[in-house]
């Protein structure tokens, strides 16, 4: 089926949306996939089998933070665009407490990473590949962080099909290819050669596809993890404490050890007592209502806030009455985000370091109604500047001078003739997965776990994949104060799953993979289903646009000024209008995920499941 978008007519066939339910395929658009339909429990996420993983945990009895747990150790063990050493960050609502809970699980800056120490080397930022490119390991911990404080089942239950998967999968094309293709940069490192080139020498030297991959190390070192979690069974210590001996091996013990060995010998600066003192945090999310759905997202260590603080933005415009994918439309979302993303790439940073991000400002209704009144109506503001969310919080901006000359520094976009660099879009759109569960006990999870990509630095014989998330941080203070590279510090990522409620109760979970694409493709969801009507199948599917006028937050983080990637199903007159007010147009097949989401259905107490057509993301339902 092809998705056939009517946008001249949109306007005269609204959608059926009331805030019990959705009807399926009122709106103007034929789905390439059905939504997924449950009762009793949904888990989606990036591959068939990881979600396999999810539904195998369900059906023993697991809760949604059990399946959560295993579909996430599933993905990290495919490399499904991550490994066991990258970066997990997750919203958690309790049912117990109404409330929802976020889960930090980000590695921090090694001991020696400075700033000075990387200009020293000739860079202009923290590296994209190697060991140097690694912040310490996060995804193990906020694993066994969930899993201890709000999940039911064992480790070793957790991790069963994740072990047999290490034991030996049928490796799939995408993750096959891609090793194939990165294979001069793993092969750059002994530990990633041994694990991702089983055939070297050969005109191939990947897995086929379809070829059993085996990881014999990373099984190892999940053996150790459940071995240690049952010995402390056996003397007595509860499911809880048990699962936190195991966490202690993997940040205390002979994994962190190995972990910190092999980082070392390849040139790399993490230590055992950067392991030791790494925590997860369990922290309060941000919120913004909208409408009045109040929408949670991670702290400003995230980019999370920018989907805040640009729904604060459009709240104040009649969005229905633009017509869907209008050129107004269009212009209205791509300049409210290209305020806010001004804020993220000046202002977000880790929170436990000084200085302390203007946060309340920046997420105020005021301080939004007052960016709004810089949007030029008639063509794209290519030079939009951070704001001053300063006074909005009773307080006198130590960077106003800095602002006035900001962004000289940044390298321009190498453009070819074709169109967009391709390296900036593979920078700009990079992959991870996401992670989507709900229970009818209440839980519901939403997580946007990353790092640890291939081509990753497997550390040492631990079968781990260190995390390239430095290369977020930057150097030089007059790009961004908040977010210069120190030991210990989190770098400011592109990572964020969402989480909505309304009324109260749990009303839409969604995450999705691709770099610097997150939260303006997943705004666009949003709204295609509170303001358009949309079911949440058709919402992840229905073509998106995105905007390149934010500085990406790898490589070179270079910018394309009125950069604007539009869907084909575009119609030339919309095409004409965007292009006449200063866009410069890309076009793409597919531009909507790939996102993953649930709704929660109140009327008839069942799950509706969306998982785009962009990508291999599947969903399992009971």
């Amino acid at each position: 089926m092809k998705i056939n978008f009517l946008f001249k007519s949109f306007i005269l066939v609204i959608a059926t949306f009331t805030a019990n339910g959705q009807s399926f395929n009122n709106f103007p658009v034929t789905t390439q996939k059905p939504p997924l339909h449950a009762k009793h429990w949904i888990g989606i996420t990036g591959k068939p089998m990881a979600a396999t993983a999810g539904a195998m945990i369900f059906s023993k009895g697991g809760n949604a933070i059990d399946a959560s747990c295993a579909m996430l150790a599933a993905t990290c063990t495919m490399w499904d665009v991550l490994s066991w050493g990258g970066e997990t960050q997750a919203l958690i609502y309790n049912p117990k407490t109404k409330k929802v809970i976020a889960i930090n699980a980000i590695g921090v800056a090694p001991t020696g990473a400075t700033a000075d120490f990387f200009k020293n080397k000739g860079m202009k930022y923290p590296p994209e590949y190697g060991p140097l490119a690694a912040t310490t390991p996060g995804t193990a911990g906020g694993l066994m962080t969930m899993l201890a404080e709000y999940g039911s089942m064992s480790l070793k239950e957790v991790l069963a099909p994740a072990m047999q998967l290490a034991e030996g999968y049928p490796i799939e094309a995408q993750t096959a290819n891609a090793i194939e293709r990165d294979k001069g940069e793993i092969k750059k490192w002994p530990y990633s050669t041994k694990v991702f080139l089983p055939h070297l020498g050969s005109k191939r030297e990947a897995p086929d596809a379809g070829e059993i991959f085996v990881q014999k190390d990373l099984l190892a070192t999940l053996q150790k993890l459940v071995d240690t979690e049952q010995e402390a069974l056996k003397k007595g210590k509860n499911r809880k404490d048990a699962i936190y001996a195991a966490y202690d091996r993997f940040y205390k013990g002979d994994i962190a050890k190995e972990i910190a060995r092999g980082t070392q010998e390849q040139g790399g600066l993490i230590t055992e007592q950067d392991m030791a003192n790494w925590k997860v945090k369990i922290e309060e999310p941000l919120m913004t209502s909208y409408r009045g759905i109040d929408v949670y997202k991670m702290q400003q260590w995230t980019q999370g806030p920018v989907l805040l603080q640009t729904l604060n933005m459009l709240e104040n415009f009649d969005l229905k009455s633009m017509g869907y994918n209008s050129s107004r439309y269009v212009h209205t979302l791509y300049q409210t985000m290209n305020l806010a993303f001004a804020d993220r790439d000046f202002y977000y940073g880790d929170p436990a370091f000084a200085p302390e991000e203007p946060m309340k400002g920046l997420l105020s209704k005021e301080y939004a109604k007052e960016r709004i009144k810089q949007i030029n109506w008639e063509t794209n503001d290519a030079k939009a500047l951070p704001g001053d969310p300063y006074p909005f919080e009773g307080k006198k901006n130590p960077y106003a001078d800095q602002i006035k000359s900001w962004g000289n520094f940044h390298a321009s976009l190498n453009r070819n003739a074709n169109g967009l660099n391709e390296k900036y879009m593979e920078e700009f759109t990079a992959g991870t997965t996401s992670v989507e569960a709900a229970d009818e006990e209440g839980w519901v999870v939403s997580i946007t776990p990353s790092g640890g990509w291939v081509p990753a630095c497997i550390a040492g014989n631990t079968g781990v994949g260190l995390s390239q998330r430095m290369q977020s941080f930057v150097l030089d203070p007059k790009e961004n104060p908040f977010n210069v590279v120190e030991p210990g510090k989190r770098p400011r990522v592109t990572l964020t799953p969402s989480l909505a409620l309304k009324d109260g109760k749990p009303f839409l979970s969604f995450a999705k993979q691709a770099g610097d694409e997150q939260d303006q493709l997943l705004l666009q969801f949003f709204l295609n289903v509170v303001e358009f009507g949309m079911t949440v199948q058709e919402a992840t599917e229905a073509p998106s646009f995105k905007t390149l006028q934010m500085y990406a937050s790898f490589g070179a983080h270079e910018k394309e000024p009125g950069g604007l990637i539009l869907n084909q199903a575009m119609p030339d007159w919309s095409r004409k209008e965007l292009s006449r007010m200063g866009y410069k147009l890309y076009y793409q097949p597919r531009t909507s995920g790939p996102i993953n989401a649930i709704y929660f259905d109140w009327q008839h107490k069942s799950f509706w499941g969306g998982s785009s057509n962009h990508g291999e993301d599947y969903g399992i339902g009971w």
